[in-house]
């Protein structure tokens, strides 16, 4: 019988824990007077769900940023990391004297700053990399610098 190696990373499970603990603690203990809970979440910077993937010449990663606009994505390249970061503010619109006693009932849209930095183990060539944003997933290839390894030198000891 075959079977299949799983890679679970434990992070991802404890975040959504972590925030909807912060969610009943913040609606149970915060009154509105001292704290928005809107104003809260949208001065958060929250953590974009990530895929990468690596063969022998390149890294290819998937981010999630739902909602963002290209124009508002940024992603900075070093010769062993990769950081992204993106914004994503409330939209704002005119009220007439009918709606200004609009509230909000529910609100689980994340609005505020995305970022993300990601840890390559093989220098990567920033130059080459190429990044497609279709449907809310930013795609990025990154192309690896070879390594060269030197032969081993025997050292005359004087």
């Amino acid at each position: 019988m075959k079977t299949n190696l799983i890679l679970r990373e434990p992070d991802l499970y404890f975040d959504s824990i972590h925030a909807e603990l912060n969610n009943f603690l913040r609606d149970t203990f915060i009154h509105p007077k001292f704290a928005n809970p809107l104003e809260i979440k949208k001065n958060s910077i929250w953590r974009p769900a990530v895929e990468v993937k690596q063969n022998d010449n390149e890294y290819k990663v998937k981010v999630q940023l739902p909602g963002v606009k290209k124009e508002d994505i940024d992603v900075e390249l070093d010769n062993d990391f990769m950081t992204i970061t993106a914004e994503i503010e409330e939209e704002r619109e005119q009220k007439d004297e009918k709606a200004k006693n609009e509230k909000y009932h529910t609100c689980e849209f994340r609005y505020g700053r995305y970022q993300r930095t990601i840890s390559f183990d093989n220098p990567i060539k920033a130059g080459e990399a190429e990044a497609e944003y279709k449907d809310g997933i930013l795609s990025i290839k990154i192309p690896k610098q070879a390594i060269v390894q030197d032969k081993s030198k025997k050292l005359e000891i004087k």
